[in-house]
This record gives C-alpha cells, structure tokens and sequence, in this order.
C-alpha cells in the first residue's frame, strides 16, 4: 500500500495536471480580450467551453474522491499539506454539484456575453447586451440554487471570491461607511475645489505607455515573469507566477486613466509572482480572496501610488516624459490633482471617497438581480436613478453607464463588493506597515518600495489559501477588518488636502 507521502505527490501531480488544462483555456481568455481578430470569437468560445469542460470532468473524478478522502484522514502529513487536501476537498464537493453540462454551458454563455458586451460598448447600446447578460443571470441564479444557500442567494455568489462573505456581513460595513463617507464627502464640497486641470489636456499614448512601463519596473514588477498590454477593460491574469499579464488602457486626453489603472494592476500582479512555485496548482499557490487581491491592488494604486513620497521619488521622472504638459507645476500641486474629490460618472476613474458609492450601486443591482426584485431590461433605468441620487451626477448614455464595466459579460457576480472590502483592508495593511515600518514614508521618498513589497511577502504573499480574509487581516494587522482605519486614514488625507 502507497505511504501517505506517495498519495500525496499522486494528488499533487494530478492537482497541476488539472491546473494544465485550466490556465491553457486562460491563455486563450486573456489572448481573447487582448488580440483575438473578431472573426475568431464564435471559435474561441467553443475551445474555450471544452477546456472548462475537460478540467471538471477532471476535477470531478471519483478517484480524486477517494484520494482526497483517504489523505484527509492521513495523519502522516504536514500541517500545509493537510491544508492543500482539506481546501480541495473542499472544492471538489463543490463542484462535484455541477454537471459537466452546466459547466459546458456556462462557459458558452459567458463567451457570447462578453463578446455582445464589445459590441453594445461600440453601438453604446444596452440593448445589444441585454439577451446574452439576461442568460448569464438565469444561469447564475441556477448557479446558487445548485450550491445552496441559507438567507439570500446571493450569499452562494459571494463566497466563490472570499469565503464565509454574506449579505448580511457587507449591508453592515456598507451600511456603517456610507454616512461617514457622505459626511466627508459633504465637508470637501463645501471647500474650495482643487485644480486638476493639468491632468486633461493631450498626453501622447506612446510616451504614456513608457512611463507606465517605468512604474511598473519601479514596483519590482518581474518583466522577466510578466507582461502588459492593451484591453478595453484593465485586468490582471496569472497563469503561475513565472507568468503574470497586466493590461491597461490609455486615454490621450486623461493622464490618470492609464497611470492608476498600471498601479493598480501592478498591485495585482505582485501578489500573483509572489505566490509559491512549489505549491502550483495547490489552494496554497492560490491568493486568498478577492477581498484581499483587491486589497494589493488598492494599497498600491492608492496609499502608496496617490501618496505624496511616493511622487517625490517619481514626480521628476513624469516631467522627463511630459515637460510641456507639467510645466510649472509642482509636486504638491500634482498631488492635489491625482486626489480631487469629484463625482464622476466611471468607476475606474473615481476619485477615493466616491469610488465606493460606484461599488455599493453595483453591488445593490447585482442583488436584486439574483433575488428577482429588478429584471434585467431594468438596469439602466435603475443604474442611472441611483447615480442621481448617491452621486448627483446625469448619466448621459450607456457607454458611460451601465456597459463601463466587464464584470457581468464574464458572469463575475458576487465580486463587486471585494472592491471596497478590498479598500478597507488595504488602509488596515497600511496602518500595520506603518507601524512595523516608522521610515515607510521616508523610504517611499527615496524610491525605495522594496521595505513595503518585502513586508507584503512575509505578511500576505506566501500564505496563499492557507487563511480566510479576516483570519490572514487578523495575523497582519492583529485584529480582524475593521473599517475605521480607512475612515481615519480618508479623513486625515483630504483634510489636508482641502485644509484651505
């Protein structure tokens, strides 16, 4: 009879097999939205479909089942072995619910979405969207039905990007944030606003993309693991970490479009090389949530990447690539700039504060569509009253309403909310790493990043699946999520800000 080491390294080996197959079908998603000539779409779905098909047929062999059975009793494993065979288990049962023809289905129904969400984006017409989304939610809800659910379905939805997230556990948060972030909101609209004018006048797309380029290697992004290009949406894909795909997108007429979305992306992709190689195709070779991976990307984009050290370290470098443009201006002028507070109509453009009242109205809709309370012809109309009334902004037509984001066309429901959750971690993570680290700051100003990434290894990266979100926050920071910290952490910036 096999030792328990040797079921291992036969679950291990088949895990990465598994893995093969699913970050093949990912290549071709990422070559979907980066490169796919537009006669290849109807073919790619196919390929696509049975590669997803193919790795839970896998995924959910019986003989999986009695290995993963017959390991979880084993007391001859390593505390992280043990962990890789219960969080898999874990996932087989779950996915040992859907039939291998749900599966298939599902696949073809996101691939037909997403490529009518490129079109109704070029007719800016909702209505071209509206029959391929409206199937994506019929099987989303199907989705929650066959995992089950106790109080909301929703719930099903959410734990798929942090596990043990609920309804009830995000109306709380937003609940408790939103008067706070309306009340600082309130006090930087009565002040004199600040002048970001600079920032939209023409900005070559080229010499945007090299200084994008130069951030990134800036962060410690590995180019020898990595890569960036152009998508309609700015996105992150690993494939392992010896293979991480940025893409951003560049608006010659807006520096912030690009730069934060690089940022921003670069938080993500950090996270991705600095997880295990020894643990590829494992739970533990996986980041822990969404909640968290947007956490990374948030910290960077926004506590660093829309901090003042850290554009006196960089700001030099910017005026080298654009001295027309930034002419005259100096570095706390553009400071100032990158943070003004204004309602805007495009959630990857928004500022901090009112970036989060995006998120809540996405996350309301995504709710009620699950719980059958609005349909899907009701969207825009809703969409655009609850930009009104949260923002106080007229939404003008469906390009830059309810088509902005790429989320819906890939069936990404119940991920919305990881956002500010994400937010609030990310200011929590920050607050540690100021306290372990007094020269942060300092450090920052001197184009030293590497204290914060070392800090991310040793705190976050290396963990993989291993905690929950507020289990790994806890371990970091040495109390669970709490959201006070990016309520201080606003408050003390923008009053500074708007001091005047």
């Amino acid at each position: 009879m096999p030792s328990s080491q040797q079921q291992y390294q036969l679950y291990k080996e088949t895990l990465q097999k598994i893995a093969d197959v699913k970050y093949a079908s990912a290549v071709l998603q990422w070559d979907q939205e980066t490169y796919l000539p537009p006669k290849g779409n109807e073919i790619r779905g196919r390929q696509i479909a049975t590669l997803s098909e193919v790795a839970h047929q896998q995924f959910t062999d019986e003989k999986l089942s009695a290995l993963l059975n017959e390991l979880n009793s084993s007391n001859k494993l390593n505390e992280r072995q043990q962990k890789n065979v219960q969080l898999t288990l874990e996932d087989y049962n779950r996915n040992k619910k859907f039939s291998n023809d749900f599966v298939r289905k599902m696949s073809e129904t996101v691939n037909k979405s997403f490529h009518a969400w490129i079109q109704a984006r070029k007719e800016n017409s909702f209505a071209v969207f509206q029959p391929s989304l409206h199937e994506v939610i019929q099987l989303k809800k199907q989705e929650a039905d066959i995992l089950g659910y106790e109080q909301h379905p929703y719930n099903a939805l959410m734990n798929d990007y942090d596990k043990g997230l609920t309804v009830a556990i995000v109306d709380k948060i937003f609940t408790g944030i939103r008067p706070k972030l309306k009340q600082l909101l309130d006090m930087i609209q009565s002040k004199q606003p600040v002048d970001a004018s600079f920032l939209h006048q023409p900005f070559d797309k080229d010499v945007q993309w090299k200084f994008g380029v130069e951030i990134l290697k800036r962060m410690h992004f590995d180019w020898q693991s990595g890569r960036q290009d152009i998508s309609e949406h700015p996105f992150t894909t690993s494939f392992n970490n010896a293979d991480v795909r940025v893409t951003t997108r560049i608006d010659e007429n807006n520096f912030s479009n690009m730069v934060w979305s690089c940022i921003h992306e670069g938080g993500h992709a950090l996270y991705e090389q600095g997880l295990p190689t020894d643990e590829y195709g494992l739970p533990l070779g996986e980041a822990c949530s969404l909640s968290i991976h947007e956490s990374q990307s948030r910290l960077w984009e926004n506590c660093i990447g829309r901090g003042l050290a850290f554009w006196q370290h960089n700001f030099s470098l910017l005026q080298s690539f654009f001295p027309k443009q930034l002419n005259g201006i100096s570095v706390e002028e553009f400071y100032r700039a990158i943070n003004k507070v204004q309602p805007s109509l495009i959630r990857t453009e928004a500022d901090e504060l009112t970036y989060h009242f995006h998120v809540m109205i996405r996350y309301e809709i995504e709710k009620k569509l699950i719980e059958g309370s609005i349909e899907t012809k009701d969207i825009p109309a809703y969409w655009n009253e609850q930009y009104n009334k949260n923002l106080g902004v007229i939404v003008q037509d469906d390009k830059q309403g309810c088509l902005q984001d790429v989320h819906w066309s890939h069936g990404s429901f119940g991920y919305f909310a990881t956002y500010t959750l994400g937010s609030m971690y990310a200011a929590q993570l920050y607050a540690a790493i100021m306290k372990d680290k007094a020269s942060v700051e300092k450090e920052l100003s001197e184009g030293n990043n590497e204290l914060i990434l070392n800090w991310l290894k040793n705190k976050i990266y290396h963990y993989g699946r291993y905690f929950t979100s507020e289990e790994l926050c806890t371990k970091a920071t040495g109390e669970p999520l709490n959201p006070d910290y990016f309520i201080e952490y606003a408050t003390k910036k923008y009053s500074n800000i708007y001091s005047s």
